[in-house]
C-alpha cells in the first residue's frame, strides 16, 4: 500500500508506535515516504528510541496495509551504529534519525538526536586515508584489466557489475561524499551530478549495460576518467600490511 501524503504515513506511524512501544522516549519516520519518491512497494521506516529492552534489535510487520520496517534502539546502540555509518561511509543509520518526521518525543532526545544526524549527514564522512585511497585505485586498476581481458558477455556483466561500484565508491569518498548501495549508490551520485554538472547516475549504469553487450570500452573510459581525478591507476609498488598474527 502506498499514501501519497507525508502526513497520512506518518499518522499510521505513530499510531503504530503509540500502540507497540508505548514507553519510547522518541521515534522518527524516513525513508521513501519521507523522501517524497515512495513506490508502491515502499515501506514505512520507523525507528524507536527507548531506554532499555527490548532494544537494540529490528523487526519487520505489516501494519495498516503497509509494509513496517521497525529500527528498535537505545541511545547507546543508536551511537554504536552510527559509528559504524562513520566507518563504512554510508549514513544508513543517521538518515533514518537525520532527515525524518519526528512521530513522538518525549523528552527533546527526539529533536536533539535529529538535529545531529542531519548534521553529520550534511558535513560527509571523513577523508579518505591513503591507504583506503591506494587500496581502491589498486582494486579498480586491476578490475579495469580483468574486464579488457574477458573474453565473454557473462565475464564482462559479472567485472562490470562489480567495477561501476568501486567507481562510484572512489568518485563519492574521494571528496568526502556518502557511498550507498543499490538504489541510494544512485541517489548519491545524483546529489554529485546536480553539484557537478555531471552525469554519472546515468553513465556509470549504462557503461555496465554496454559491457554486458559485448561492448567494454564505455565503462573502461568513464573510470579511468575518475581514476585519473585520484591519482589515477596503481598496481607497481603497492603495498597492504596484514595484522601480526
Amino acid at each position: 500500500m502506498m499514501i501519497q501524503d507525508t502526513a497520512q504515513a506518518a499518522d499510521v506511524a505513530r499510531r503504530l508506535v503509540m500502540e507497540q512501544f508505548p514507553s519510547a522516549l522518541a521515534a522518527w519516520l524516513g525513508g521513501s515516504v519521507v523522501r517524497g519518491d515512495a513506490s508502491a512497494t515502499s515501506d514505512l521506516d520507523i525507528t524507536v528510541l527507548l531506554d532499555g529492552l527490548p532494544a537494540p534489535m529490528r523487526r519487520s510487520i505489516e501494519y495498516g496495509g503497509w509494509p513496517v520496517e521497525l529500527f528498535v534502539h537505545t541511545e547507546a546502540s543508536l551511537a554504536h551504529f552510527c559509528e559504524k555509518d562513520r566507518q563504512r561511509r554510508q549514513p544508513t543509520m543517521m538518515r533514518l534519525v537525520g532527515e525524518t518526521v519526528i512521530l513522538t518525543d518525549t523528552d527533546g532526545s527526539g529533536a536533539r538526536l535529529q538535529q545531529a544526524c542531519l548534521a553529520e549527514v550534511e558535513a560527509g564522512p571523513s577523508a579518505l586515508t591513503t591507504a583506503e585511497l591506494d587500496l581502491l585505485r589498486y582494486t579498480i586498476t586491476c578490475l579495469l584489466d580483468d574486464l579488457a581481458d574477458a573474453s565473454t558477455d557473462d565475464v564482462r556483466t559479472a567485472i562490470a557489475s562489480v567495477l561501476w561500484q568501486d567507481a562510484a565508491r572512489l568518485l563519492l569518498t574521494g571528496v568526502r561524499r556518502w557511498y550507498g548501495t543499490g538504489k541510494g549508490l544512485l541517489r548519491e551520485l545524483s546529489a554529485y551530478d546536480a553539484i557537478h554538472a555531471t552525469n554519472h547516475a546515468h553513465d556509470l549504469p549504462a557503461g555496465v549495460r554496454a559491457a554486458s553487450a559485448g561492448d567494454s570500452s564505455t565503462l573502461i573510459e568513464h573510470t579511468e576518467q575518475i581514476l585519473n581525478l585520484h591519482g589515477g591507476r596503481l598496481f607497481a609498488g603497492f603495498e597492504l600490511a596484514a595484522e601480526p598474527v
